[in-house]
């Protein structure tokens, strides 16, 4: 008597359970994910939700008639669109208009401020050796010393606070100390061009035709006449300044003072940073902005700092300068060269813009705001709306056409569906806090072709089913040989929808990655459904009375599906030839 051999796939037949239990607490995880984040709907792009639309204008550069051109204006248009993506949010759009005009839209429930100060930022970084500082207003106390704002994480010290409070103290105690003049700030510069041409250059011409050279004589009147709490002059006094240009500029001390500096040539920029991160200082407790310098940025900075490590107050300070302001002012005490720190009256909002924009680099352009309008979702609304009823009809065609075509069956669909959906649902609204996903009107096409191909694997493996029980077998067998025939065929077709998917992300940009993204994520937890949920429940039900008799309304009727008896072959008894007989026939 042959011996039973055990059908394909058996082995998971009498544990159906345990798939059907982690596809469960999976969806309870992320339902609980749902309450713990605080949020319970998706985030909706510009297109459903409405937003702002920011015209960025590129205005050119004195000296530089030719820089507006194609080549910057994608750059521009690229780093932008890094720096808002930087900021957590998706489905921003960034596209140049014209020759000169970047379009950027933020959907609502951004930071509206915090991506307009993002978008228009230049974020031009220069570290300049300070020559001299005085205080910032044309009032009050010229020759104040700084209060630095920043330090530097490889020992760099903070020397002019202490200094101030000295400078102060003096002041106090005697009376007969006379007011600094508009000259004496004049001799300021002199001085302090005098000594940075000394270390240039030691030799007695170099010194003495300083205070003869006209140019001197306009940087101590730019430096004198400099209101840094005019904000009109501030903009325009580094106009068409260089980088290896001695400059005059602004910056705010830790109370909030402004403060004016005069500025030697620039030996380090933005380039030079390979990374800045805001982090919370152990010692202070404040927010500050680390930056690591590339190999080249560090071997800059190190020459710079070992110059000025040993000159005196406020010589011995270095200028972090962004967009023509000093951000900070550190002094100097030993040589620098891994990275440094930028501190301040940061506030983590302030700490993390600053740091996204020197991550990402510096603009090629200078622009400015030509408009800022608010876009409004009604367009957007009436076609979601449309789109909804598109998708609800052809969700019921589907229904209708599994409830007639596959009785009993299509209870099983209809469950997987909504399996599906539930993941669907609570992963769009978990990505949204976790990677700035935002659903758009081509992600919500992506989620209804989804259906299509989510009942396309159904009716694979039904198929499959039935085509065993039409050679003759018995329900519980035929669902575990239809299953690895279907599970092929199911793993090819979806492999070639997430690869069209995956394909159409990278070529294209904006909304369409929306589309592309929705789809290769649905397609995905089609396999999960599929593996973790439809094939056990099938296995499940494939022991109940119902469908392993083959009711006519349970889909597996084998009299409906033109199924044939299994053939038998005849047991025939052979005896051995007469003796001597020569035809095998005769017995």
């Amino acid at each position: 008597m042959a011996t039973p051999t055990k059908s394909r796939g058996s082995g998971t037949q009498s544990r159906p359970g345990r798939a059907l239990s982690l596809i469960v607490i999976i969806m309870v995880a992320l339902v609980g994910g749902m309450f713990l984040a605080g949020e319970f709907t998706p985030r909706l792009g510009i297109d459903l939700a409405g937003g702002t639309s920011i015209t960025l204008e590129a205005k050119n550069e004195p000296g530089q008639p030719n820089a507006i051109n194609k080549t910057n204006m994608d750059t521009a248009a690229d780093i932008i669109n890094r720096r808002v993506n930087g900021m957590g949010v998706s489905e921003a759009e960034v596209q140049t208009q014209g020759n000169n005009n970047i379009i950027v839209n933020i959907p609502r429930g951004t930071n509206q401020k915090q991506a307009r100060e993002q978008v228009g930022t230049t974020a031009q970084l220069y570290f300049r050796p300070v020559l001299t500082v005085a205080a910032g207003a044309t009032t009050g106390d010229p020759t104040a010393s700084p209060s630095p704002s920043a330090s530097s994480t490889d020992k760099a010290t903070d020397k002019a606070t202490d200094k101030a409070t000295d400078k102060a103290t003096d002041k106090a105690s005697s009376s007969a100390t006379p007011t600094p003049t508009a000259t004496s700030q004049g001799r300021a510069v002199t001085d302090a061009l005098k000594a940075d041409d000394d270390k240039a250059s030691p030799t007695p011409s170099a010194s003495t035709s300083a205070s003869a050279d006209p140019a001197t004589t306009a940087l101590q009147k730019k430096f004198t006449d400099l209101d840094c709490t005019d904000n009109a002059a501030r903009t325009k006094v580094n106009e068409g300044a260089k980088p290896g240009d001695t400059i005059v500029a602004c910056g705010k001390d830790s109370a909030g003072q402004w403060e004016k500096y005069i500025l030697g040539p620039s030996e380090v920029n933005g380039k030079d940073v390979k990374k800045a991160q805001a982090v919370i200082n152990q010692q202070s407790g404040a927010w500050v902005v680390n930056m690591d310098f590339t190999g080249g940025g560090s071997k800059k900075f190190a020459a710079t700092t070992s110059k000025l490590k040993d000159q005196q107050s406020p010589m011995n300070q270095f200028a972090i300068v962004l967009d023509g302001d000093v951000v900070s002012a550190p002094s100097v005490s030993s040589t620098l060269s891994a990275n440094a720190e930028i501190s301040g009256s940061f506030t983590q909002e302030s700490a993390q813009n600053l740091a996204n924009v020197l991550s990402y680099g510096a603009l090629p352009l200078t622009f400015h705001e030509q408009s800022v309008t608010t876009v409004t979702a009604a367009l957007g609304g009436e076609q979601l709306h449309a789109g909804l009823i598109a998708g609800a009809i052809g969700l019921a065609l589907v229904v209708i056409y599994l409830v007639v075509y596959y009785r009993g069956l299509s209870l099983v669909a209809l469950a997987s569906l909504v399996a599906s959906g539930i993941l669907t649902y609570t992963l769009m609204t978990l990505l949204g806090p976790a990677i700035g996903f935002a659903l758009n009107l081509p992600a919500v096409c992506g989620a209804i072709v989804a259906i299509g191909i989510t009942a396309d694997s159904f009716i694979v493996f039904f198929e499959r089913i039935r085509d065993e029980i039409r050679e003759g077998r018995s329900v519980r067998p035929a669902v575990e040989r239809a299953w690895p025939r279907a599970r092929r065929t199911i793993l090819v077709s979806d492999f070639v929808s997430f690869l069209a998917a995956a394909v159409l992300y990278i070529v294209t940009v904006g909304k369409v990655q929306g589309f592309a993204f929705t789809l290769g994520l649905t397609t995905l937890l089609d396999v999960v459904v599929v593996f973790l949920f439809t094939k056990p429940l099938m296995t499940l039900l494939a022991r109940r009375k119902f469908f392993s008799s083959g009711h006519k309304w349970s889909g597996l009727d084998p009299k409906r599906l033109g199924a044939q008896p299994p053939l038998r072959r005849r047991s025939t008894r052979r005896t051995a030839p007469a003796a001597g007989s020569s035809d095998p026939k005769e017995a």
